[in-house]
């Protein structure tokens, strides 16, 4: 039989054990027990995304008829946070005044680009500034997770078809990262050109990189076009990201007859089928057209300059004389947006014949509506968005938006959905 003292002692042991057993519980993650299940995702509207650079937010507007304004969302709630990080760090704060003084004509980029997650909770913003993706939950407005990026600034996204995985450009460190939407988990990344750009996923599980090259030094005379870095469109697998193909344009162009053009890709459209391409190039007022399948440029379309365009190319934004495409979903109409000319046509693809030239402050960017028939233009210079009609070529609405709108995606949140902290 055990002594008093024993047991005593085994007693005193229990205790102990069960004292550390409750504090570890406390001190543990909270995994022991399985997370509540998500609600089920209830009806969604189709709405456009408008990415506000230099406020700092993202406008949320119908994405067809008057294309009113539905509400806001602060993409950058963490600032002081972000902020005070960059401050420490001598290197990132030498790149975020870069940004500032570079890209952000005077401005901090708070927000380049910006998709909506599969079941309309969540919106997914690149923020150049500070060098990040993060995905907001766009009830509370709260960051649900955040992605640093290689190098010192972020840049534009592409969504998969299947809505499940976000690419974007990281642009100091010539790579491109691939993270899963609803996580912020990086499935893979590949190596780019420089200054990679333009994002675009295929019907064909791949995916297309756009470098562009240096854009914001002075050395913009063609015969300096060497300088501006080693420019290239990189097409990897999209599921194991090694790369299938790269295609120079600089070689193309030539063959064309055309050696005085840049050949850093701006905005590309394909069309439905996509056997054919369309891109603009640094400055010029136009596009290109290019054949996938026998890999040659086949149509250029020169548009009209303005005559109140500084020809001085050094005072052409980030080099982009137009920047801005897109194409009806038949693909019988193209949309540019011509920037430093301060408009936006519709040009019939089968003839290239453009239609009206709609008056637009420093259009930056073009999409498609909801339903298809118009083309949706940021005016940056005017803090609004244009719908031109694809049929006529005329404006059809406009929406003032917050300072300096650039990228417009289509996007699909809670039927419900109002501006977080309006209730």
């Amino acid at each position: 039989m055990p002594s008093a003292r024993t047991t005593r002692t085994r007693r005193l042991a229990v205790a102990i054990a069960a004292s550390l057993t409750a504090s570890l519980s406390l001190l543990a993650p909270a995994v022991a027990a399985p997370p509540p299940a998500a609600p089920a995702a209830g009806p969604l509207r189709e709405v456009m995304f408008v990415g506000n650079n230099w406020d700092g937010t993202a406008d949320v507007i119908a994405a067809r008829g008057d294309f009113h304004r539905v509400g806001r969302v602060n993409v950058i709630p963490d600032k002081a946070e972000r902020l005070r990080e960059i401050h420490l760090d001598p290197v990132k704060l030498a790149f975020f005044l870069g940004v500032r003084t570079g890209p952000g004509e005077g401005h901090d980029q708070f927000v380049d680009d910006m998709y909506a997650t599969p079941d309309g909770t969540a919106m997914v913003v690149s923020r150049p500034s500070f060098a990040d993706v993060v995905s907001l939950d766009l009830r509370t407005g709260k960051v649900n997770w955040r992605f640093p990026v290689a190098g010192y600034r972020s840049d534009h996204m592409a969504v998969s078809p299947d809505g499940t995985r976000v690419a974007v450009s990281a642009s100091t460190a010539n790579t491109v990262h691939v993270l899963d939407i609803a996580t912020g988990r990086q499935l893979g990344s590949f190596k780019t050109g420089d200054k990679p750009h333009e994002n675009v996923f295929t019907s064909d599980g791949r995916l297309w990189n756009m470098s562009i090259g240096e854009v914001t030094t002075a050395l913009d005379a063609p015969w300096l076009d060497w300088t501006k870095g080693d420019r290239k469109i990189t097409v990897v697998d999209a599921t194991t990201f090694e790369t299938v193909r790269v295609i120079d344009m600089r070689s193309r162009l030539d063959a064309f007859g055309r050696d005085d053009l840049s050949d850093a890709v701006r905005p590309l459209v394909l069309t439905p089928d996509e056997k054919k391409l369309y891109f603009q190039v640094s400055f010029l007022n136009g596009f290109l057209e290019y054949d996938v399948e026998s890999d040659r440029i086949t149509r250029l379309k020169t548009l009209p300059g303005s005559p109140d365009t500084d020809p001085d190319r050094t005072t052409w934004v980030n080099d982009s004389r137009h920047h801005g495409l897109s194409i009806s979903p038949d693909g019988a109409k193209l949309c540019v947006a011509g920037t430093m000319d301060d408009y936006a046509t519709v040009v019939d693809r089968a003839t290239l014949e453009q239609g009206p030239l709609v008056p637009a402050d420093k259009p930056y960017w073009a999409t498609v509506s909801g339903d298809g028939t118009a083309c949706v233009v940021s005016e940056s210079g005017a803090d609004r968005v244009t719908a031109i009609d694809f049929a006529t070529g005329e404006r059809v609405a406009s929406v003032a938006v917050g300072d300096h709108p650039q990228r417009v995606r289509l996007a699909r949140v809670p039927a419900d959905w109002t501006s977080p902290g309006a209730n």
